[in-house]
């Protein structure tokens, strides 16, 4: 972050600060464990533990102060109603103050992690480039991503996640993006949008916030109409991605090696270039063809992409993370999260990948809404038909087991991980994936743990 004065920061945020302090030449940070010299300490509320309680050890760890809601006997405190949205009025009044810095924002119902980690590393052949691992994509995790950016900082790339209509618009106004992306409108969150046309409403305040140009996903009907929201409202320009034949920056060619990783030819701005992912699964193109439709908009050129994407490696835990086995069975977590639309993408993935059979373990999707049973019972089916092997974990992935008497349902980690233990065989190919309040990332980890005492990465 660019170095603060507290009193800066108070007149930024809305504040009053008590005490005084050294300037800010560290980062910001809301967790006490990580604090070093120089760092600002914002204390949030949470669940289990209240921020507010760790500012005397945040100041001992070598913090110069801390935005807090009261104020703190021996710390420098900046004084707000809300941590939460003065941390988002901190990172726009940093983001500000960085003209010459481009800043892409990535929404979709799914895929956004993935196209920001392949985003970042093109990016970053031609520039510093902040895009950290892992999803901070909502009111704490975006500032924080911001507040890592200082002049020395070309790029910046944000993802963008919301639960309501307004959420990302809320997010674009604490860092304006240059370049919006939207990947796709699925089934994510179905259960408090209500239906998809409400999920494209809120994902679209991303294309309209867009300052320069909107890439858009043109084999995805509800994003590709977006484009006419994007003229009547900004005028930015309108950059579509995909296999249609109309996309400005397309994929021809497609094919998968053995690992289903995917290689296409990349057309764009006239020319046509050849790309190898290091990514496993088919959906990848579509997340490769939107980071590259970013960097084009960004100001690289089609060579510097096609080359960026096909060095690009995986950056992010629990999304289809493969770990080969000494045994010879290959681990696939992609745990980290899922609705329909992914679910089906990793099943697609792990059908392509050359093995003795394919395991798929799946636990329930969260957050569909009213139709949840039905969804669960139209994933066992098609789970069943994709894979050799399907197993339900959980009392709520109960309907998946439904669609094939051979379909396995246990009722909890410690069931699945000893079943499996009894029926996988070297060279078997297993999924584990399930939205991530489920946590079957620690049964991908056992998995992995039986086999030996460590795994290799599986290339």
């Amino acid at each position: 972050m660019i170095a603060l004065g507290l009193g800066e920061i108070a007149t930024a945020v809305g504040g009053r600060l008590v005490g005084e302090g050294a300037d800010v030449t560290g980062g910001v940070t809301v967790d006490s464990r990580t604090v070093g010299a120089g760092d600002l300490y914002v204390a949030l509320p949470g669940e289990r533990v209240d921020g507010h309680d760790f500012v005397a050890a945040a100041v001992a760890a070598g913090a110069v102060g801390a935005i807090s809601t009261h104020p703190h006997e021996g710390a420098a405190v900046v004084v707000v109603d809300d941590p939460v949205e003065a941390l988002g009025r901190l990172a726009h009044a940093v983001h500000e103050r960085l003209p010459d810095l481009v800043t892409v924002g990535i929404t979709g119902s799914s895929g956004k992690t993935s196209t920001k980690d392949l985003l970042g590393q093109v990016l970053g052949t031609a520039g510093a480039t902040v895009s950290p691992p892992g999803s901070f994509n909502n009111d704490i995790g975006l500032p924080l991503t911001v507040l890592t950016a200082d002049a020395g900082t070309r790029f910046l790339v944000l993802e963008m996640g919301a639960r309501g209509v307004g959420h990302v618009a809320r997010l674009c106004r604490v860092a304006r993006p240059d370049v919006g992306v939207v990947l796709n409108v699925g089934s994510a969150h179905l259960g408090e949008f209500g239906s998809a046309d409400v999920i494209a409403t809120a994902k679209g305040e991303l294309a309209e916030a867009a300052t320069g140009t909107a890439v858009l996903n043109a084999d995805d009907s509800r994003v590709r109409a977006m484009a006419s929201r994007v003229a009547t409202r900004t005028g930015a320009r309108v950059l579509l991605t995909g296999t249609a034949p109309d996309a400005d920056v397309r994929a021809t060619d497609v094919e998968l090696d053995d690992a289903a990783r995917a290689s296409f030819t990349l057309h764009a701005q006239g020319e046509q270039h050849p790309v190898r992912l290091q990514v496993v699964g088919a959906h990848q193109v579509a997340n490769a063809l939107s980071a590259a439709g970013a960097a084009l908009a960004a100001g690289l050129g089609p060579a510097q992409v096609a080359e960026g994407l096909s060095a690009a490696v995986p950056q992010s835990r629990w999304r289809m993370e493969v770990t080969r086995r000494p045994d010879g069975v290959v681990v696939v977590n992609d745990a980290y999260n899922a609705n329909p639309e992914s679910m089906r993408a990793a099943l697609a993935a792990v059908r392509g990948m050359t093995g003795t059979r394919r395991v798929a373990v799946l636990g329930a999707m969260g957050e569909l809404g009213p139709g949840a049973d039905d969804e669960h019972r139209r994933l066992g089916a098609d789970a069943a038909a994709a894979v050799d092997l399907v197993v339900a974990v959980g009392p709520d992935a109960a309907a998946i087991a439904a669609a094939r008497e051979e379909s396995v349902h246990v009722p909890d980690r410690a069931a699945a991980r000893q079943l499996l233990a009894e029926v996988l065989v070297p060279g078997d190919v297993v999924l584990v994936k399930a939205s991530r309040s489920y946590g079957l990332e620690l049964l991908a980890a056992d998995l992995i743990a039986d086999g030996a005492t460590t795994g290799e990465p599986h290339q």
